[in-house]
């Protein structure tokens, strides 16, 4: 088996309404853990990578982590670059071997947001990988990408953009927002918005960025064992069903993973509180990652049993 674009995956996902997880990627236990729970599923997942991570585990430890995954499991892979912040990472990722890159350029004005974006597909294009684009502002924190502000997609714009970018699949806005605090009060997302965009864009793949459900029973655990992480917030699983059921192709999920992993460790050093061994709580970890990844599947994207 080998790394794949995700030209296949979403027009497969598009056709039968589901949608594809993209899951974020530190190191080697996230890895497997998430691997392994696309096999026991029997899905389809993108491992994504932001910057932060390139620049935490390198990119040629990840990529040769991910060539030991799809050898070990024998699962078709996409990776993918999670918000590239400029045509520098976005080569770097390409020239790693990364078959799928987002560059982000929602923070520039219109025109040269256009522009920008256009360079990159562009490039990488004429290497045989496909490329993601977002429009529109989602509010939060993750990793390097903070915004204070939420700024919906534009349903003419999204049509505009893509005519004239070329891009393969595009993030927008409706309501999703990055980290572990969403929303302070009800869960609201414009399915107003995804459906003219579906409109005036058939078939075309949609993305969403900041779409962890943020698990309360992880976030429990955590703080159960020591953690602070209060009034955590995510999408209700429903609604991002309902989008998977639409035009959207790729739901981006991080939080979770993040909550899930550092639950696993925390609930191994309360219990026992003189483990040292790396092994026992990163693996403690990875068990957590993979049920994580496996009810993500089965109950949020609607992928099980689709490779």
């Amino acid at each position: 088996m080998a790394l794949v674009t995700t030209k296949e995956m979403f027009k497969k996902a598009y056709e039968g309404h589901y949608a594809i997880g993209a899951f974020n990627i530190n190191n080697m236990e996230i890895i497997q853990g998430v691997v392994n729970g696309a096999k026991a599923k029997k899905s389809p997942v993108i491992l994504q990578v932001s910057s932060g991570a390139l620049k935490y585990a390198g990119p040629k430890y990840l990529k040769a982590m991910v060539d030991a995954a799809i050898a070990d499991t024998g699962v078709d892979l996409a990776l993918h670059l999670d918000h590239g912040p400029d045509f520098e990472t976005v080569k770097l990722a390409i020239e790693t071997g990364f078959t799928s890159v987002m560059f982000d350029g929602s923070h520039y004005e219109y025109e040269e947001n256009v522009a920008k974006t256009k360079e990159v597909v562009e490039y990488a294009h004429a290497r045989g990988v496909v490329v993601e684009a977002e429009l529109g502002v989602l509010a939060g924190v993750e990793d390097d990408v903070k915004s204070d502000v939420h700024v919906y997609t534009d349903p003419a714009q999204a049509v505009d953009f893509v005519t004239r970018t070329g891009v393969d699949s595009l993030a927008i806005a409706i309501g999703t927002s990055h980290g572990a605090f969403k929303f302070a009060g009800e869960a609201k997302l414009r399915f107003d918005i995804l459906e003219e965009i579906q409109e005036k864009l058939p078939n075309y793949p949609i993305v969403l960025h900041g779409a962890s459900a943020v698990d309360p029973v992880a976030v429990a655990t955590c703080n159960k064992y020591g953690g602070d992480i209060a009034g955590a917030k995510g999408i209700p699983t429903d609604m991002l069903r309902k989008a998977s059921s639409m035009a959207v192709c790729k739901i981006n999920m991080d939080t979770d993973l993040r909550l899930a992993f550092t639950a696993g460790i925390r609930k191994v050093f309360g219990d026992t509180p003189k483990e040292f061994d790396p092994r026992k709580y990163c693996g403690a970890g990875r068990v957590a990652i993979q049920a994580t990844v496996e009810d993500k599947i089965a109950n949020v994207l609607g992928s099980e049993n689709t490779l």
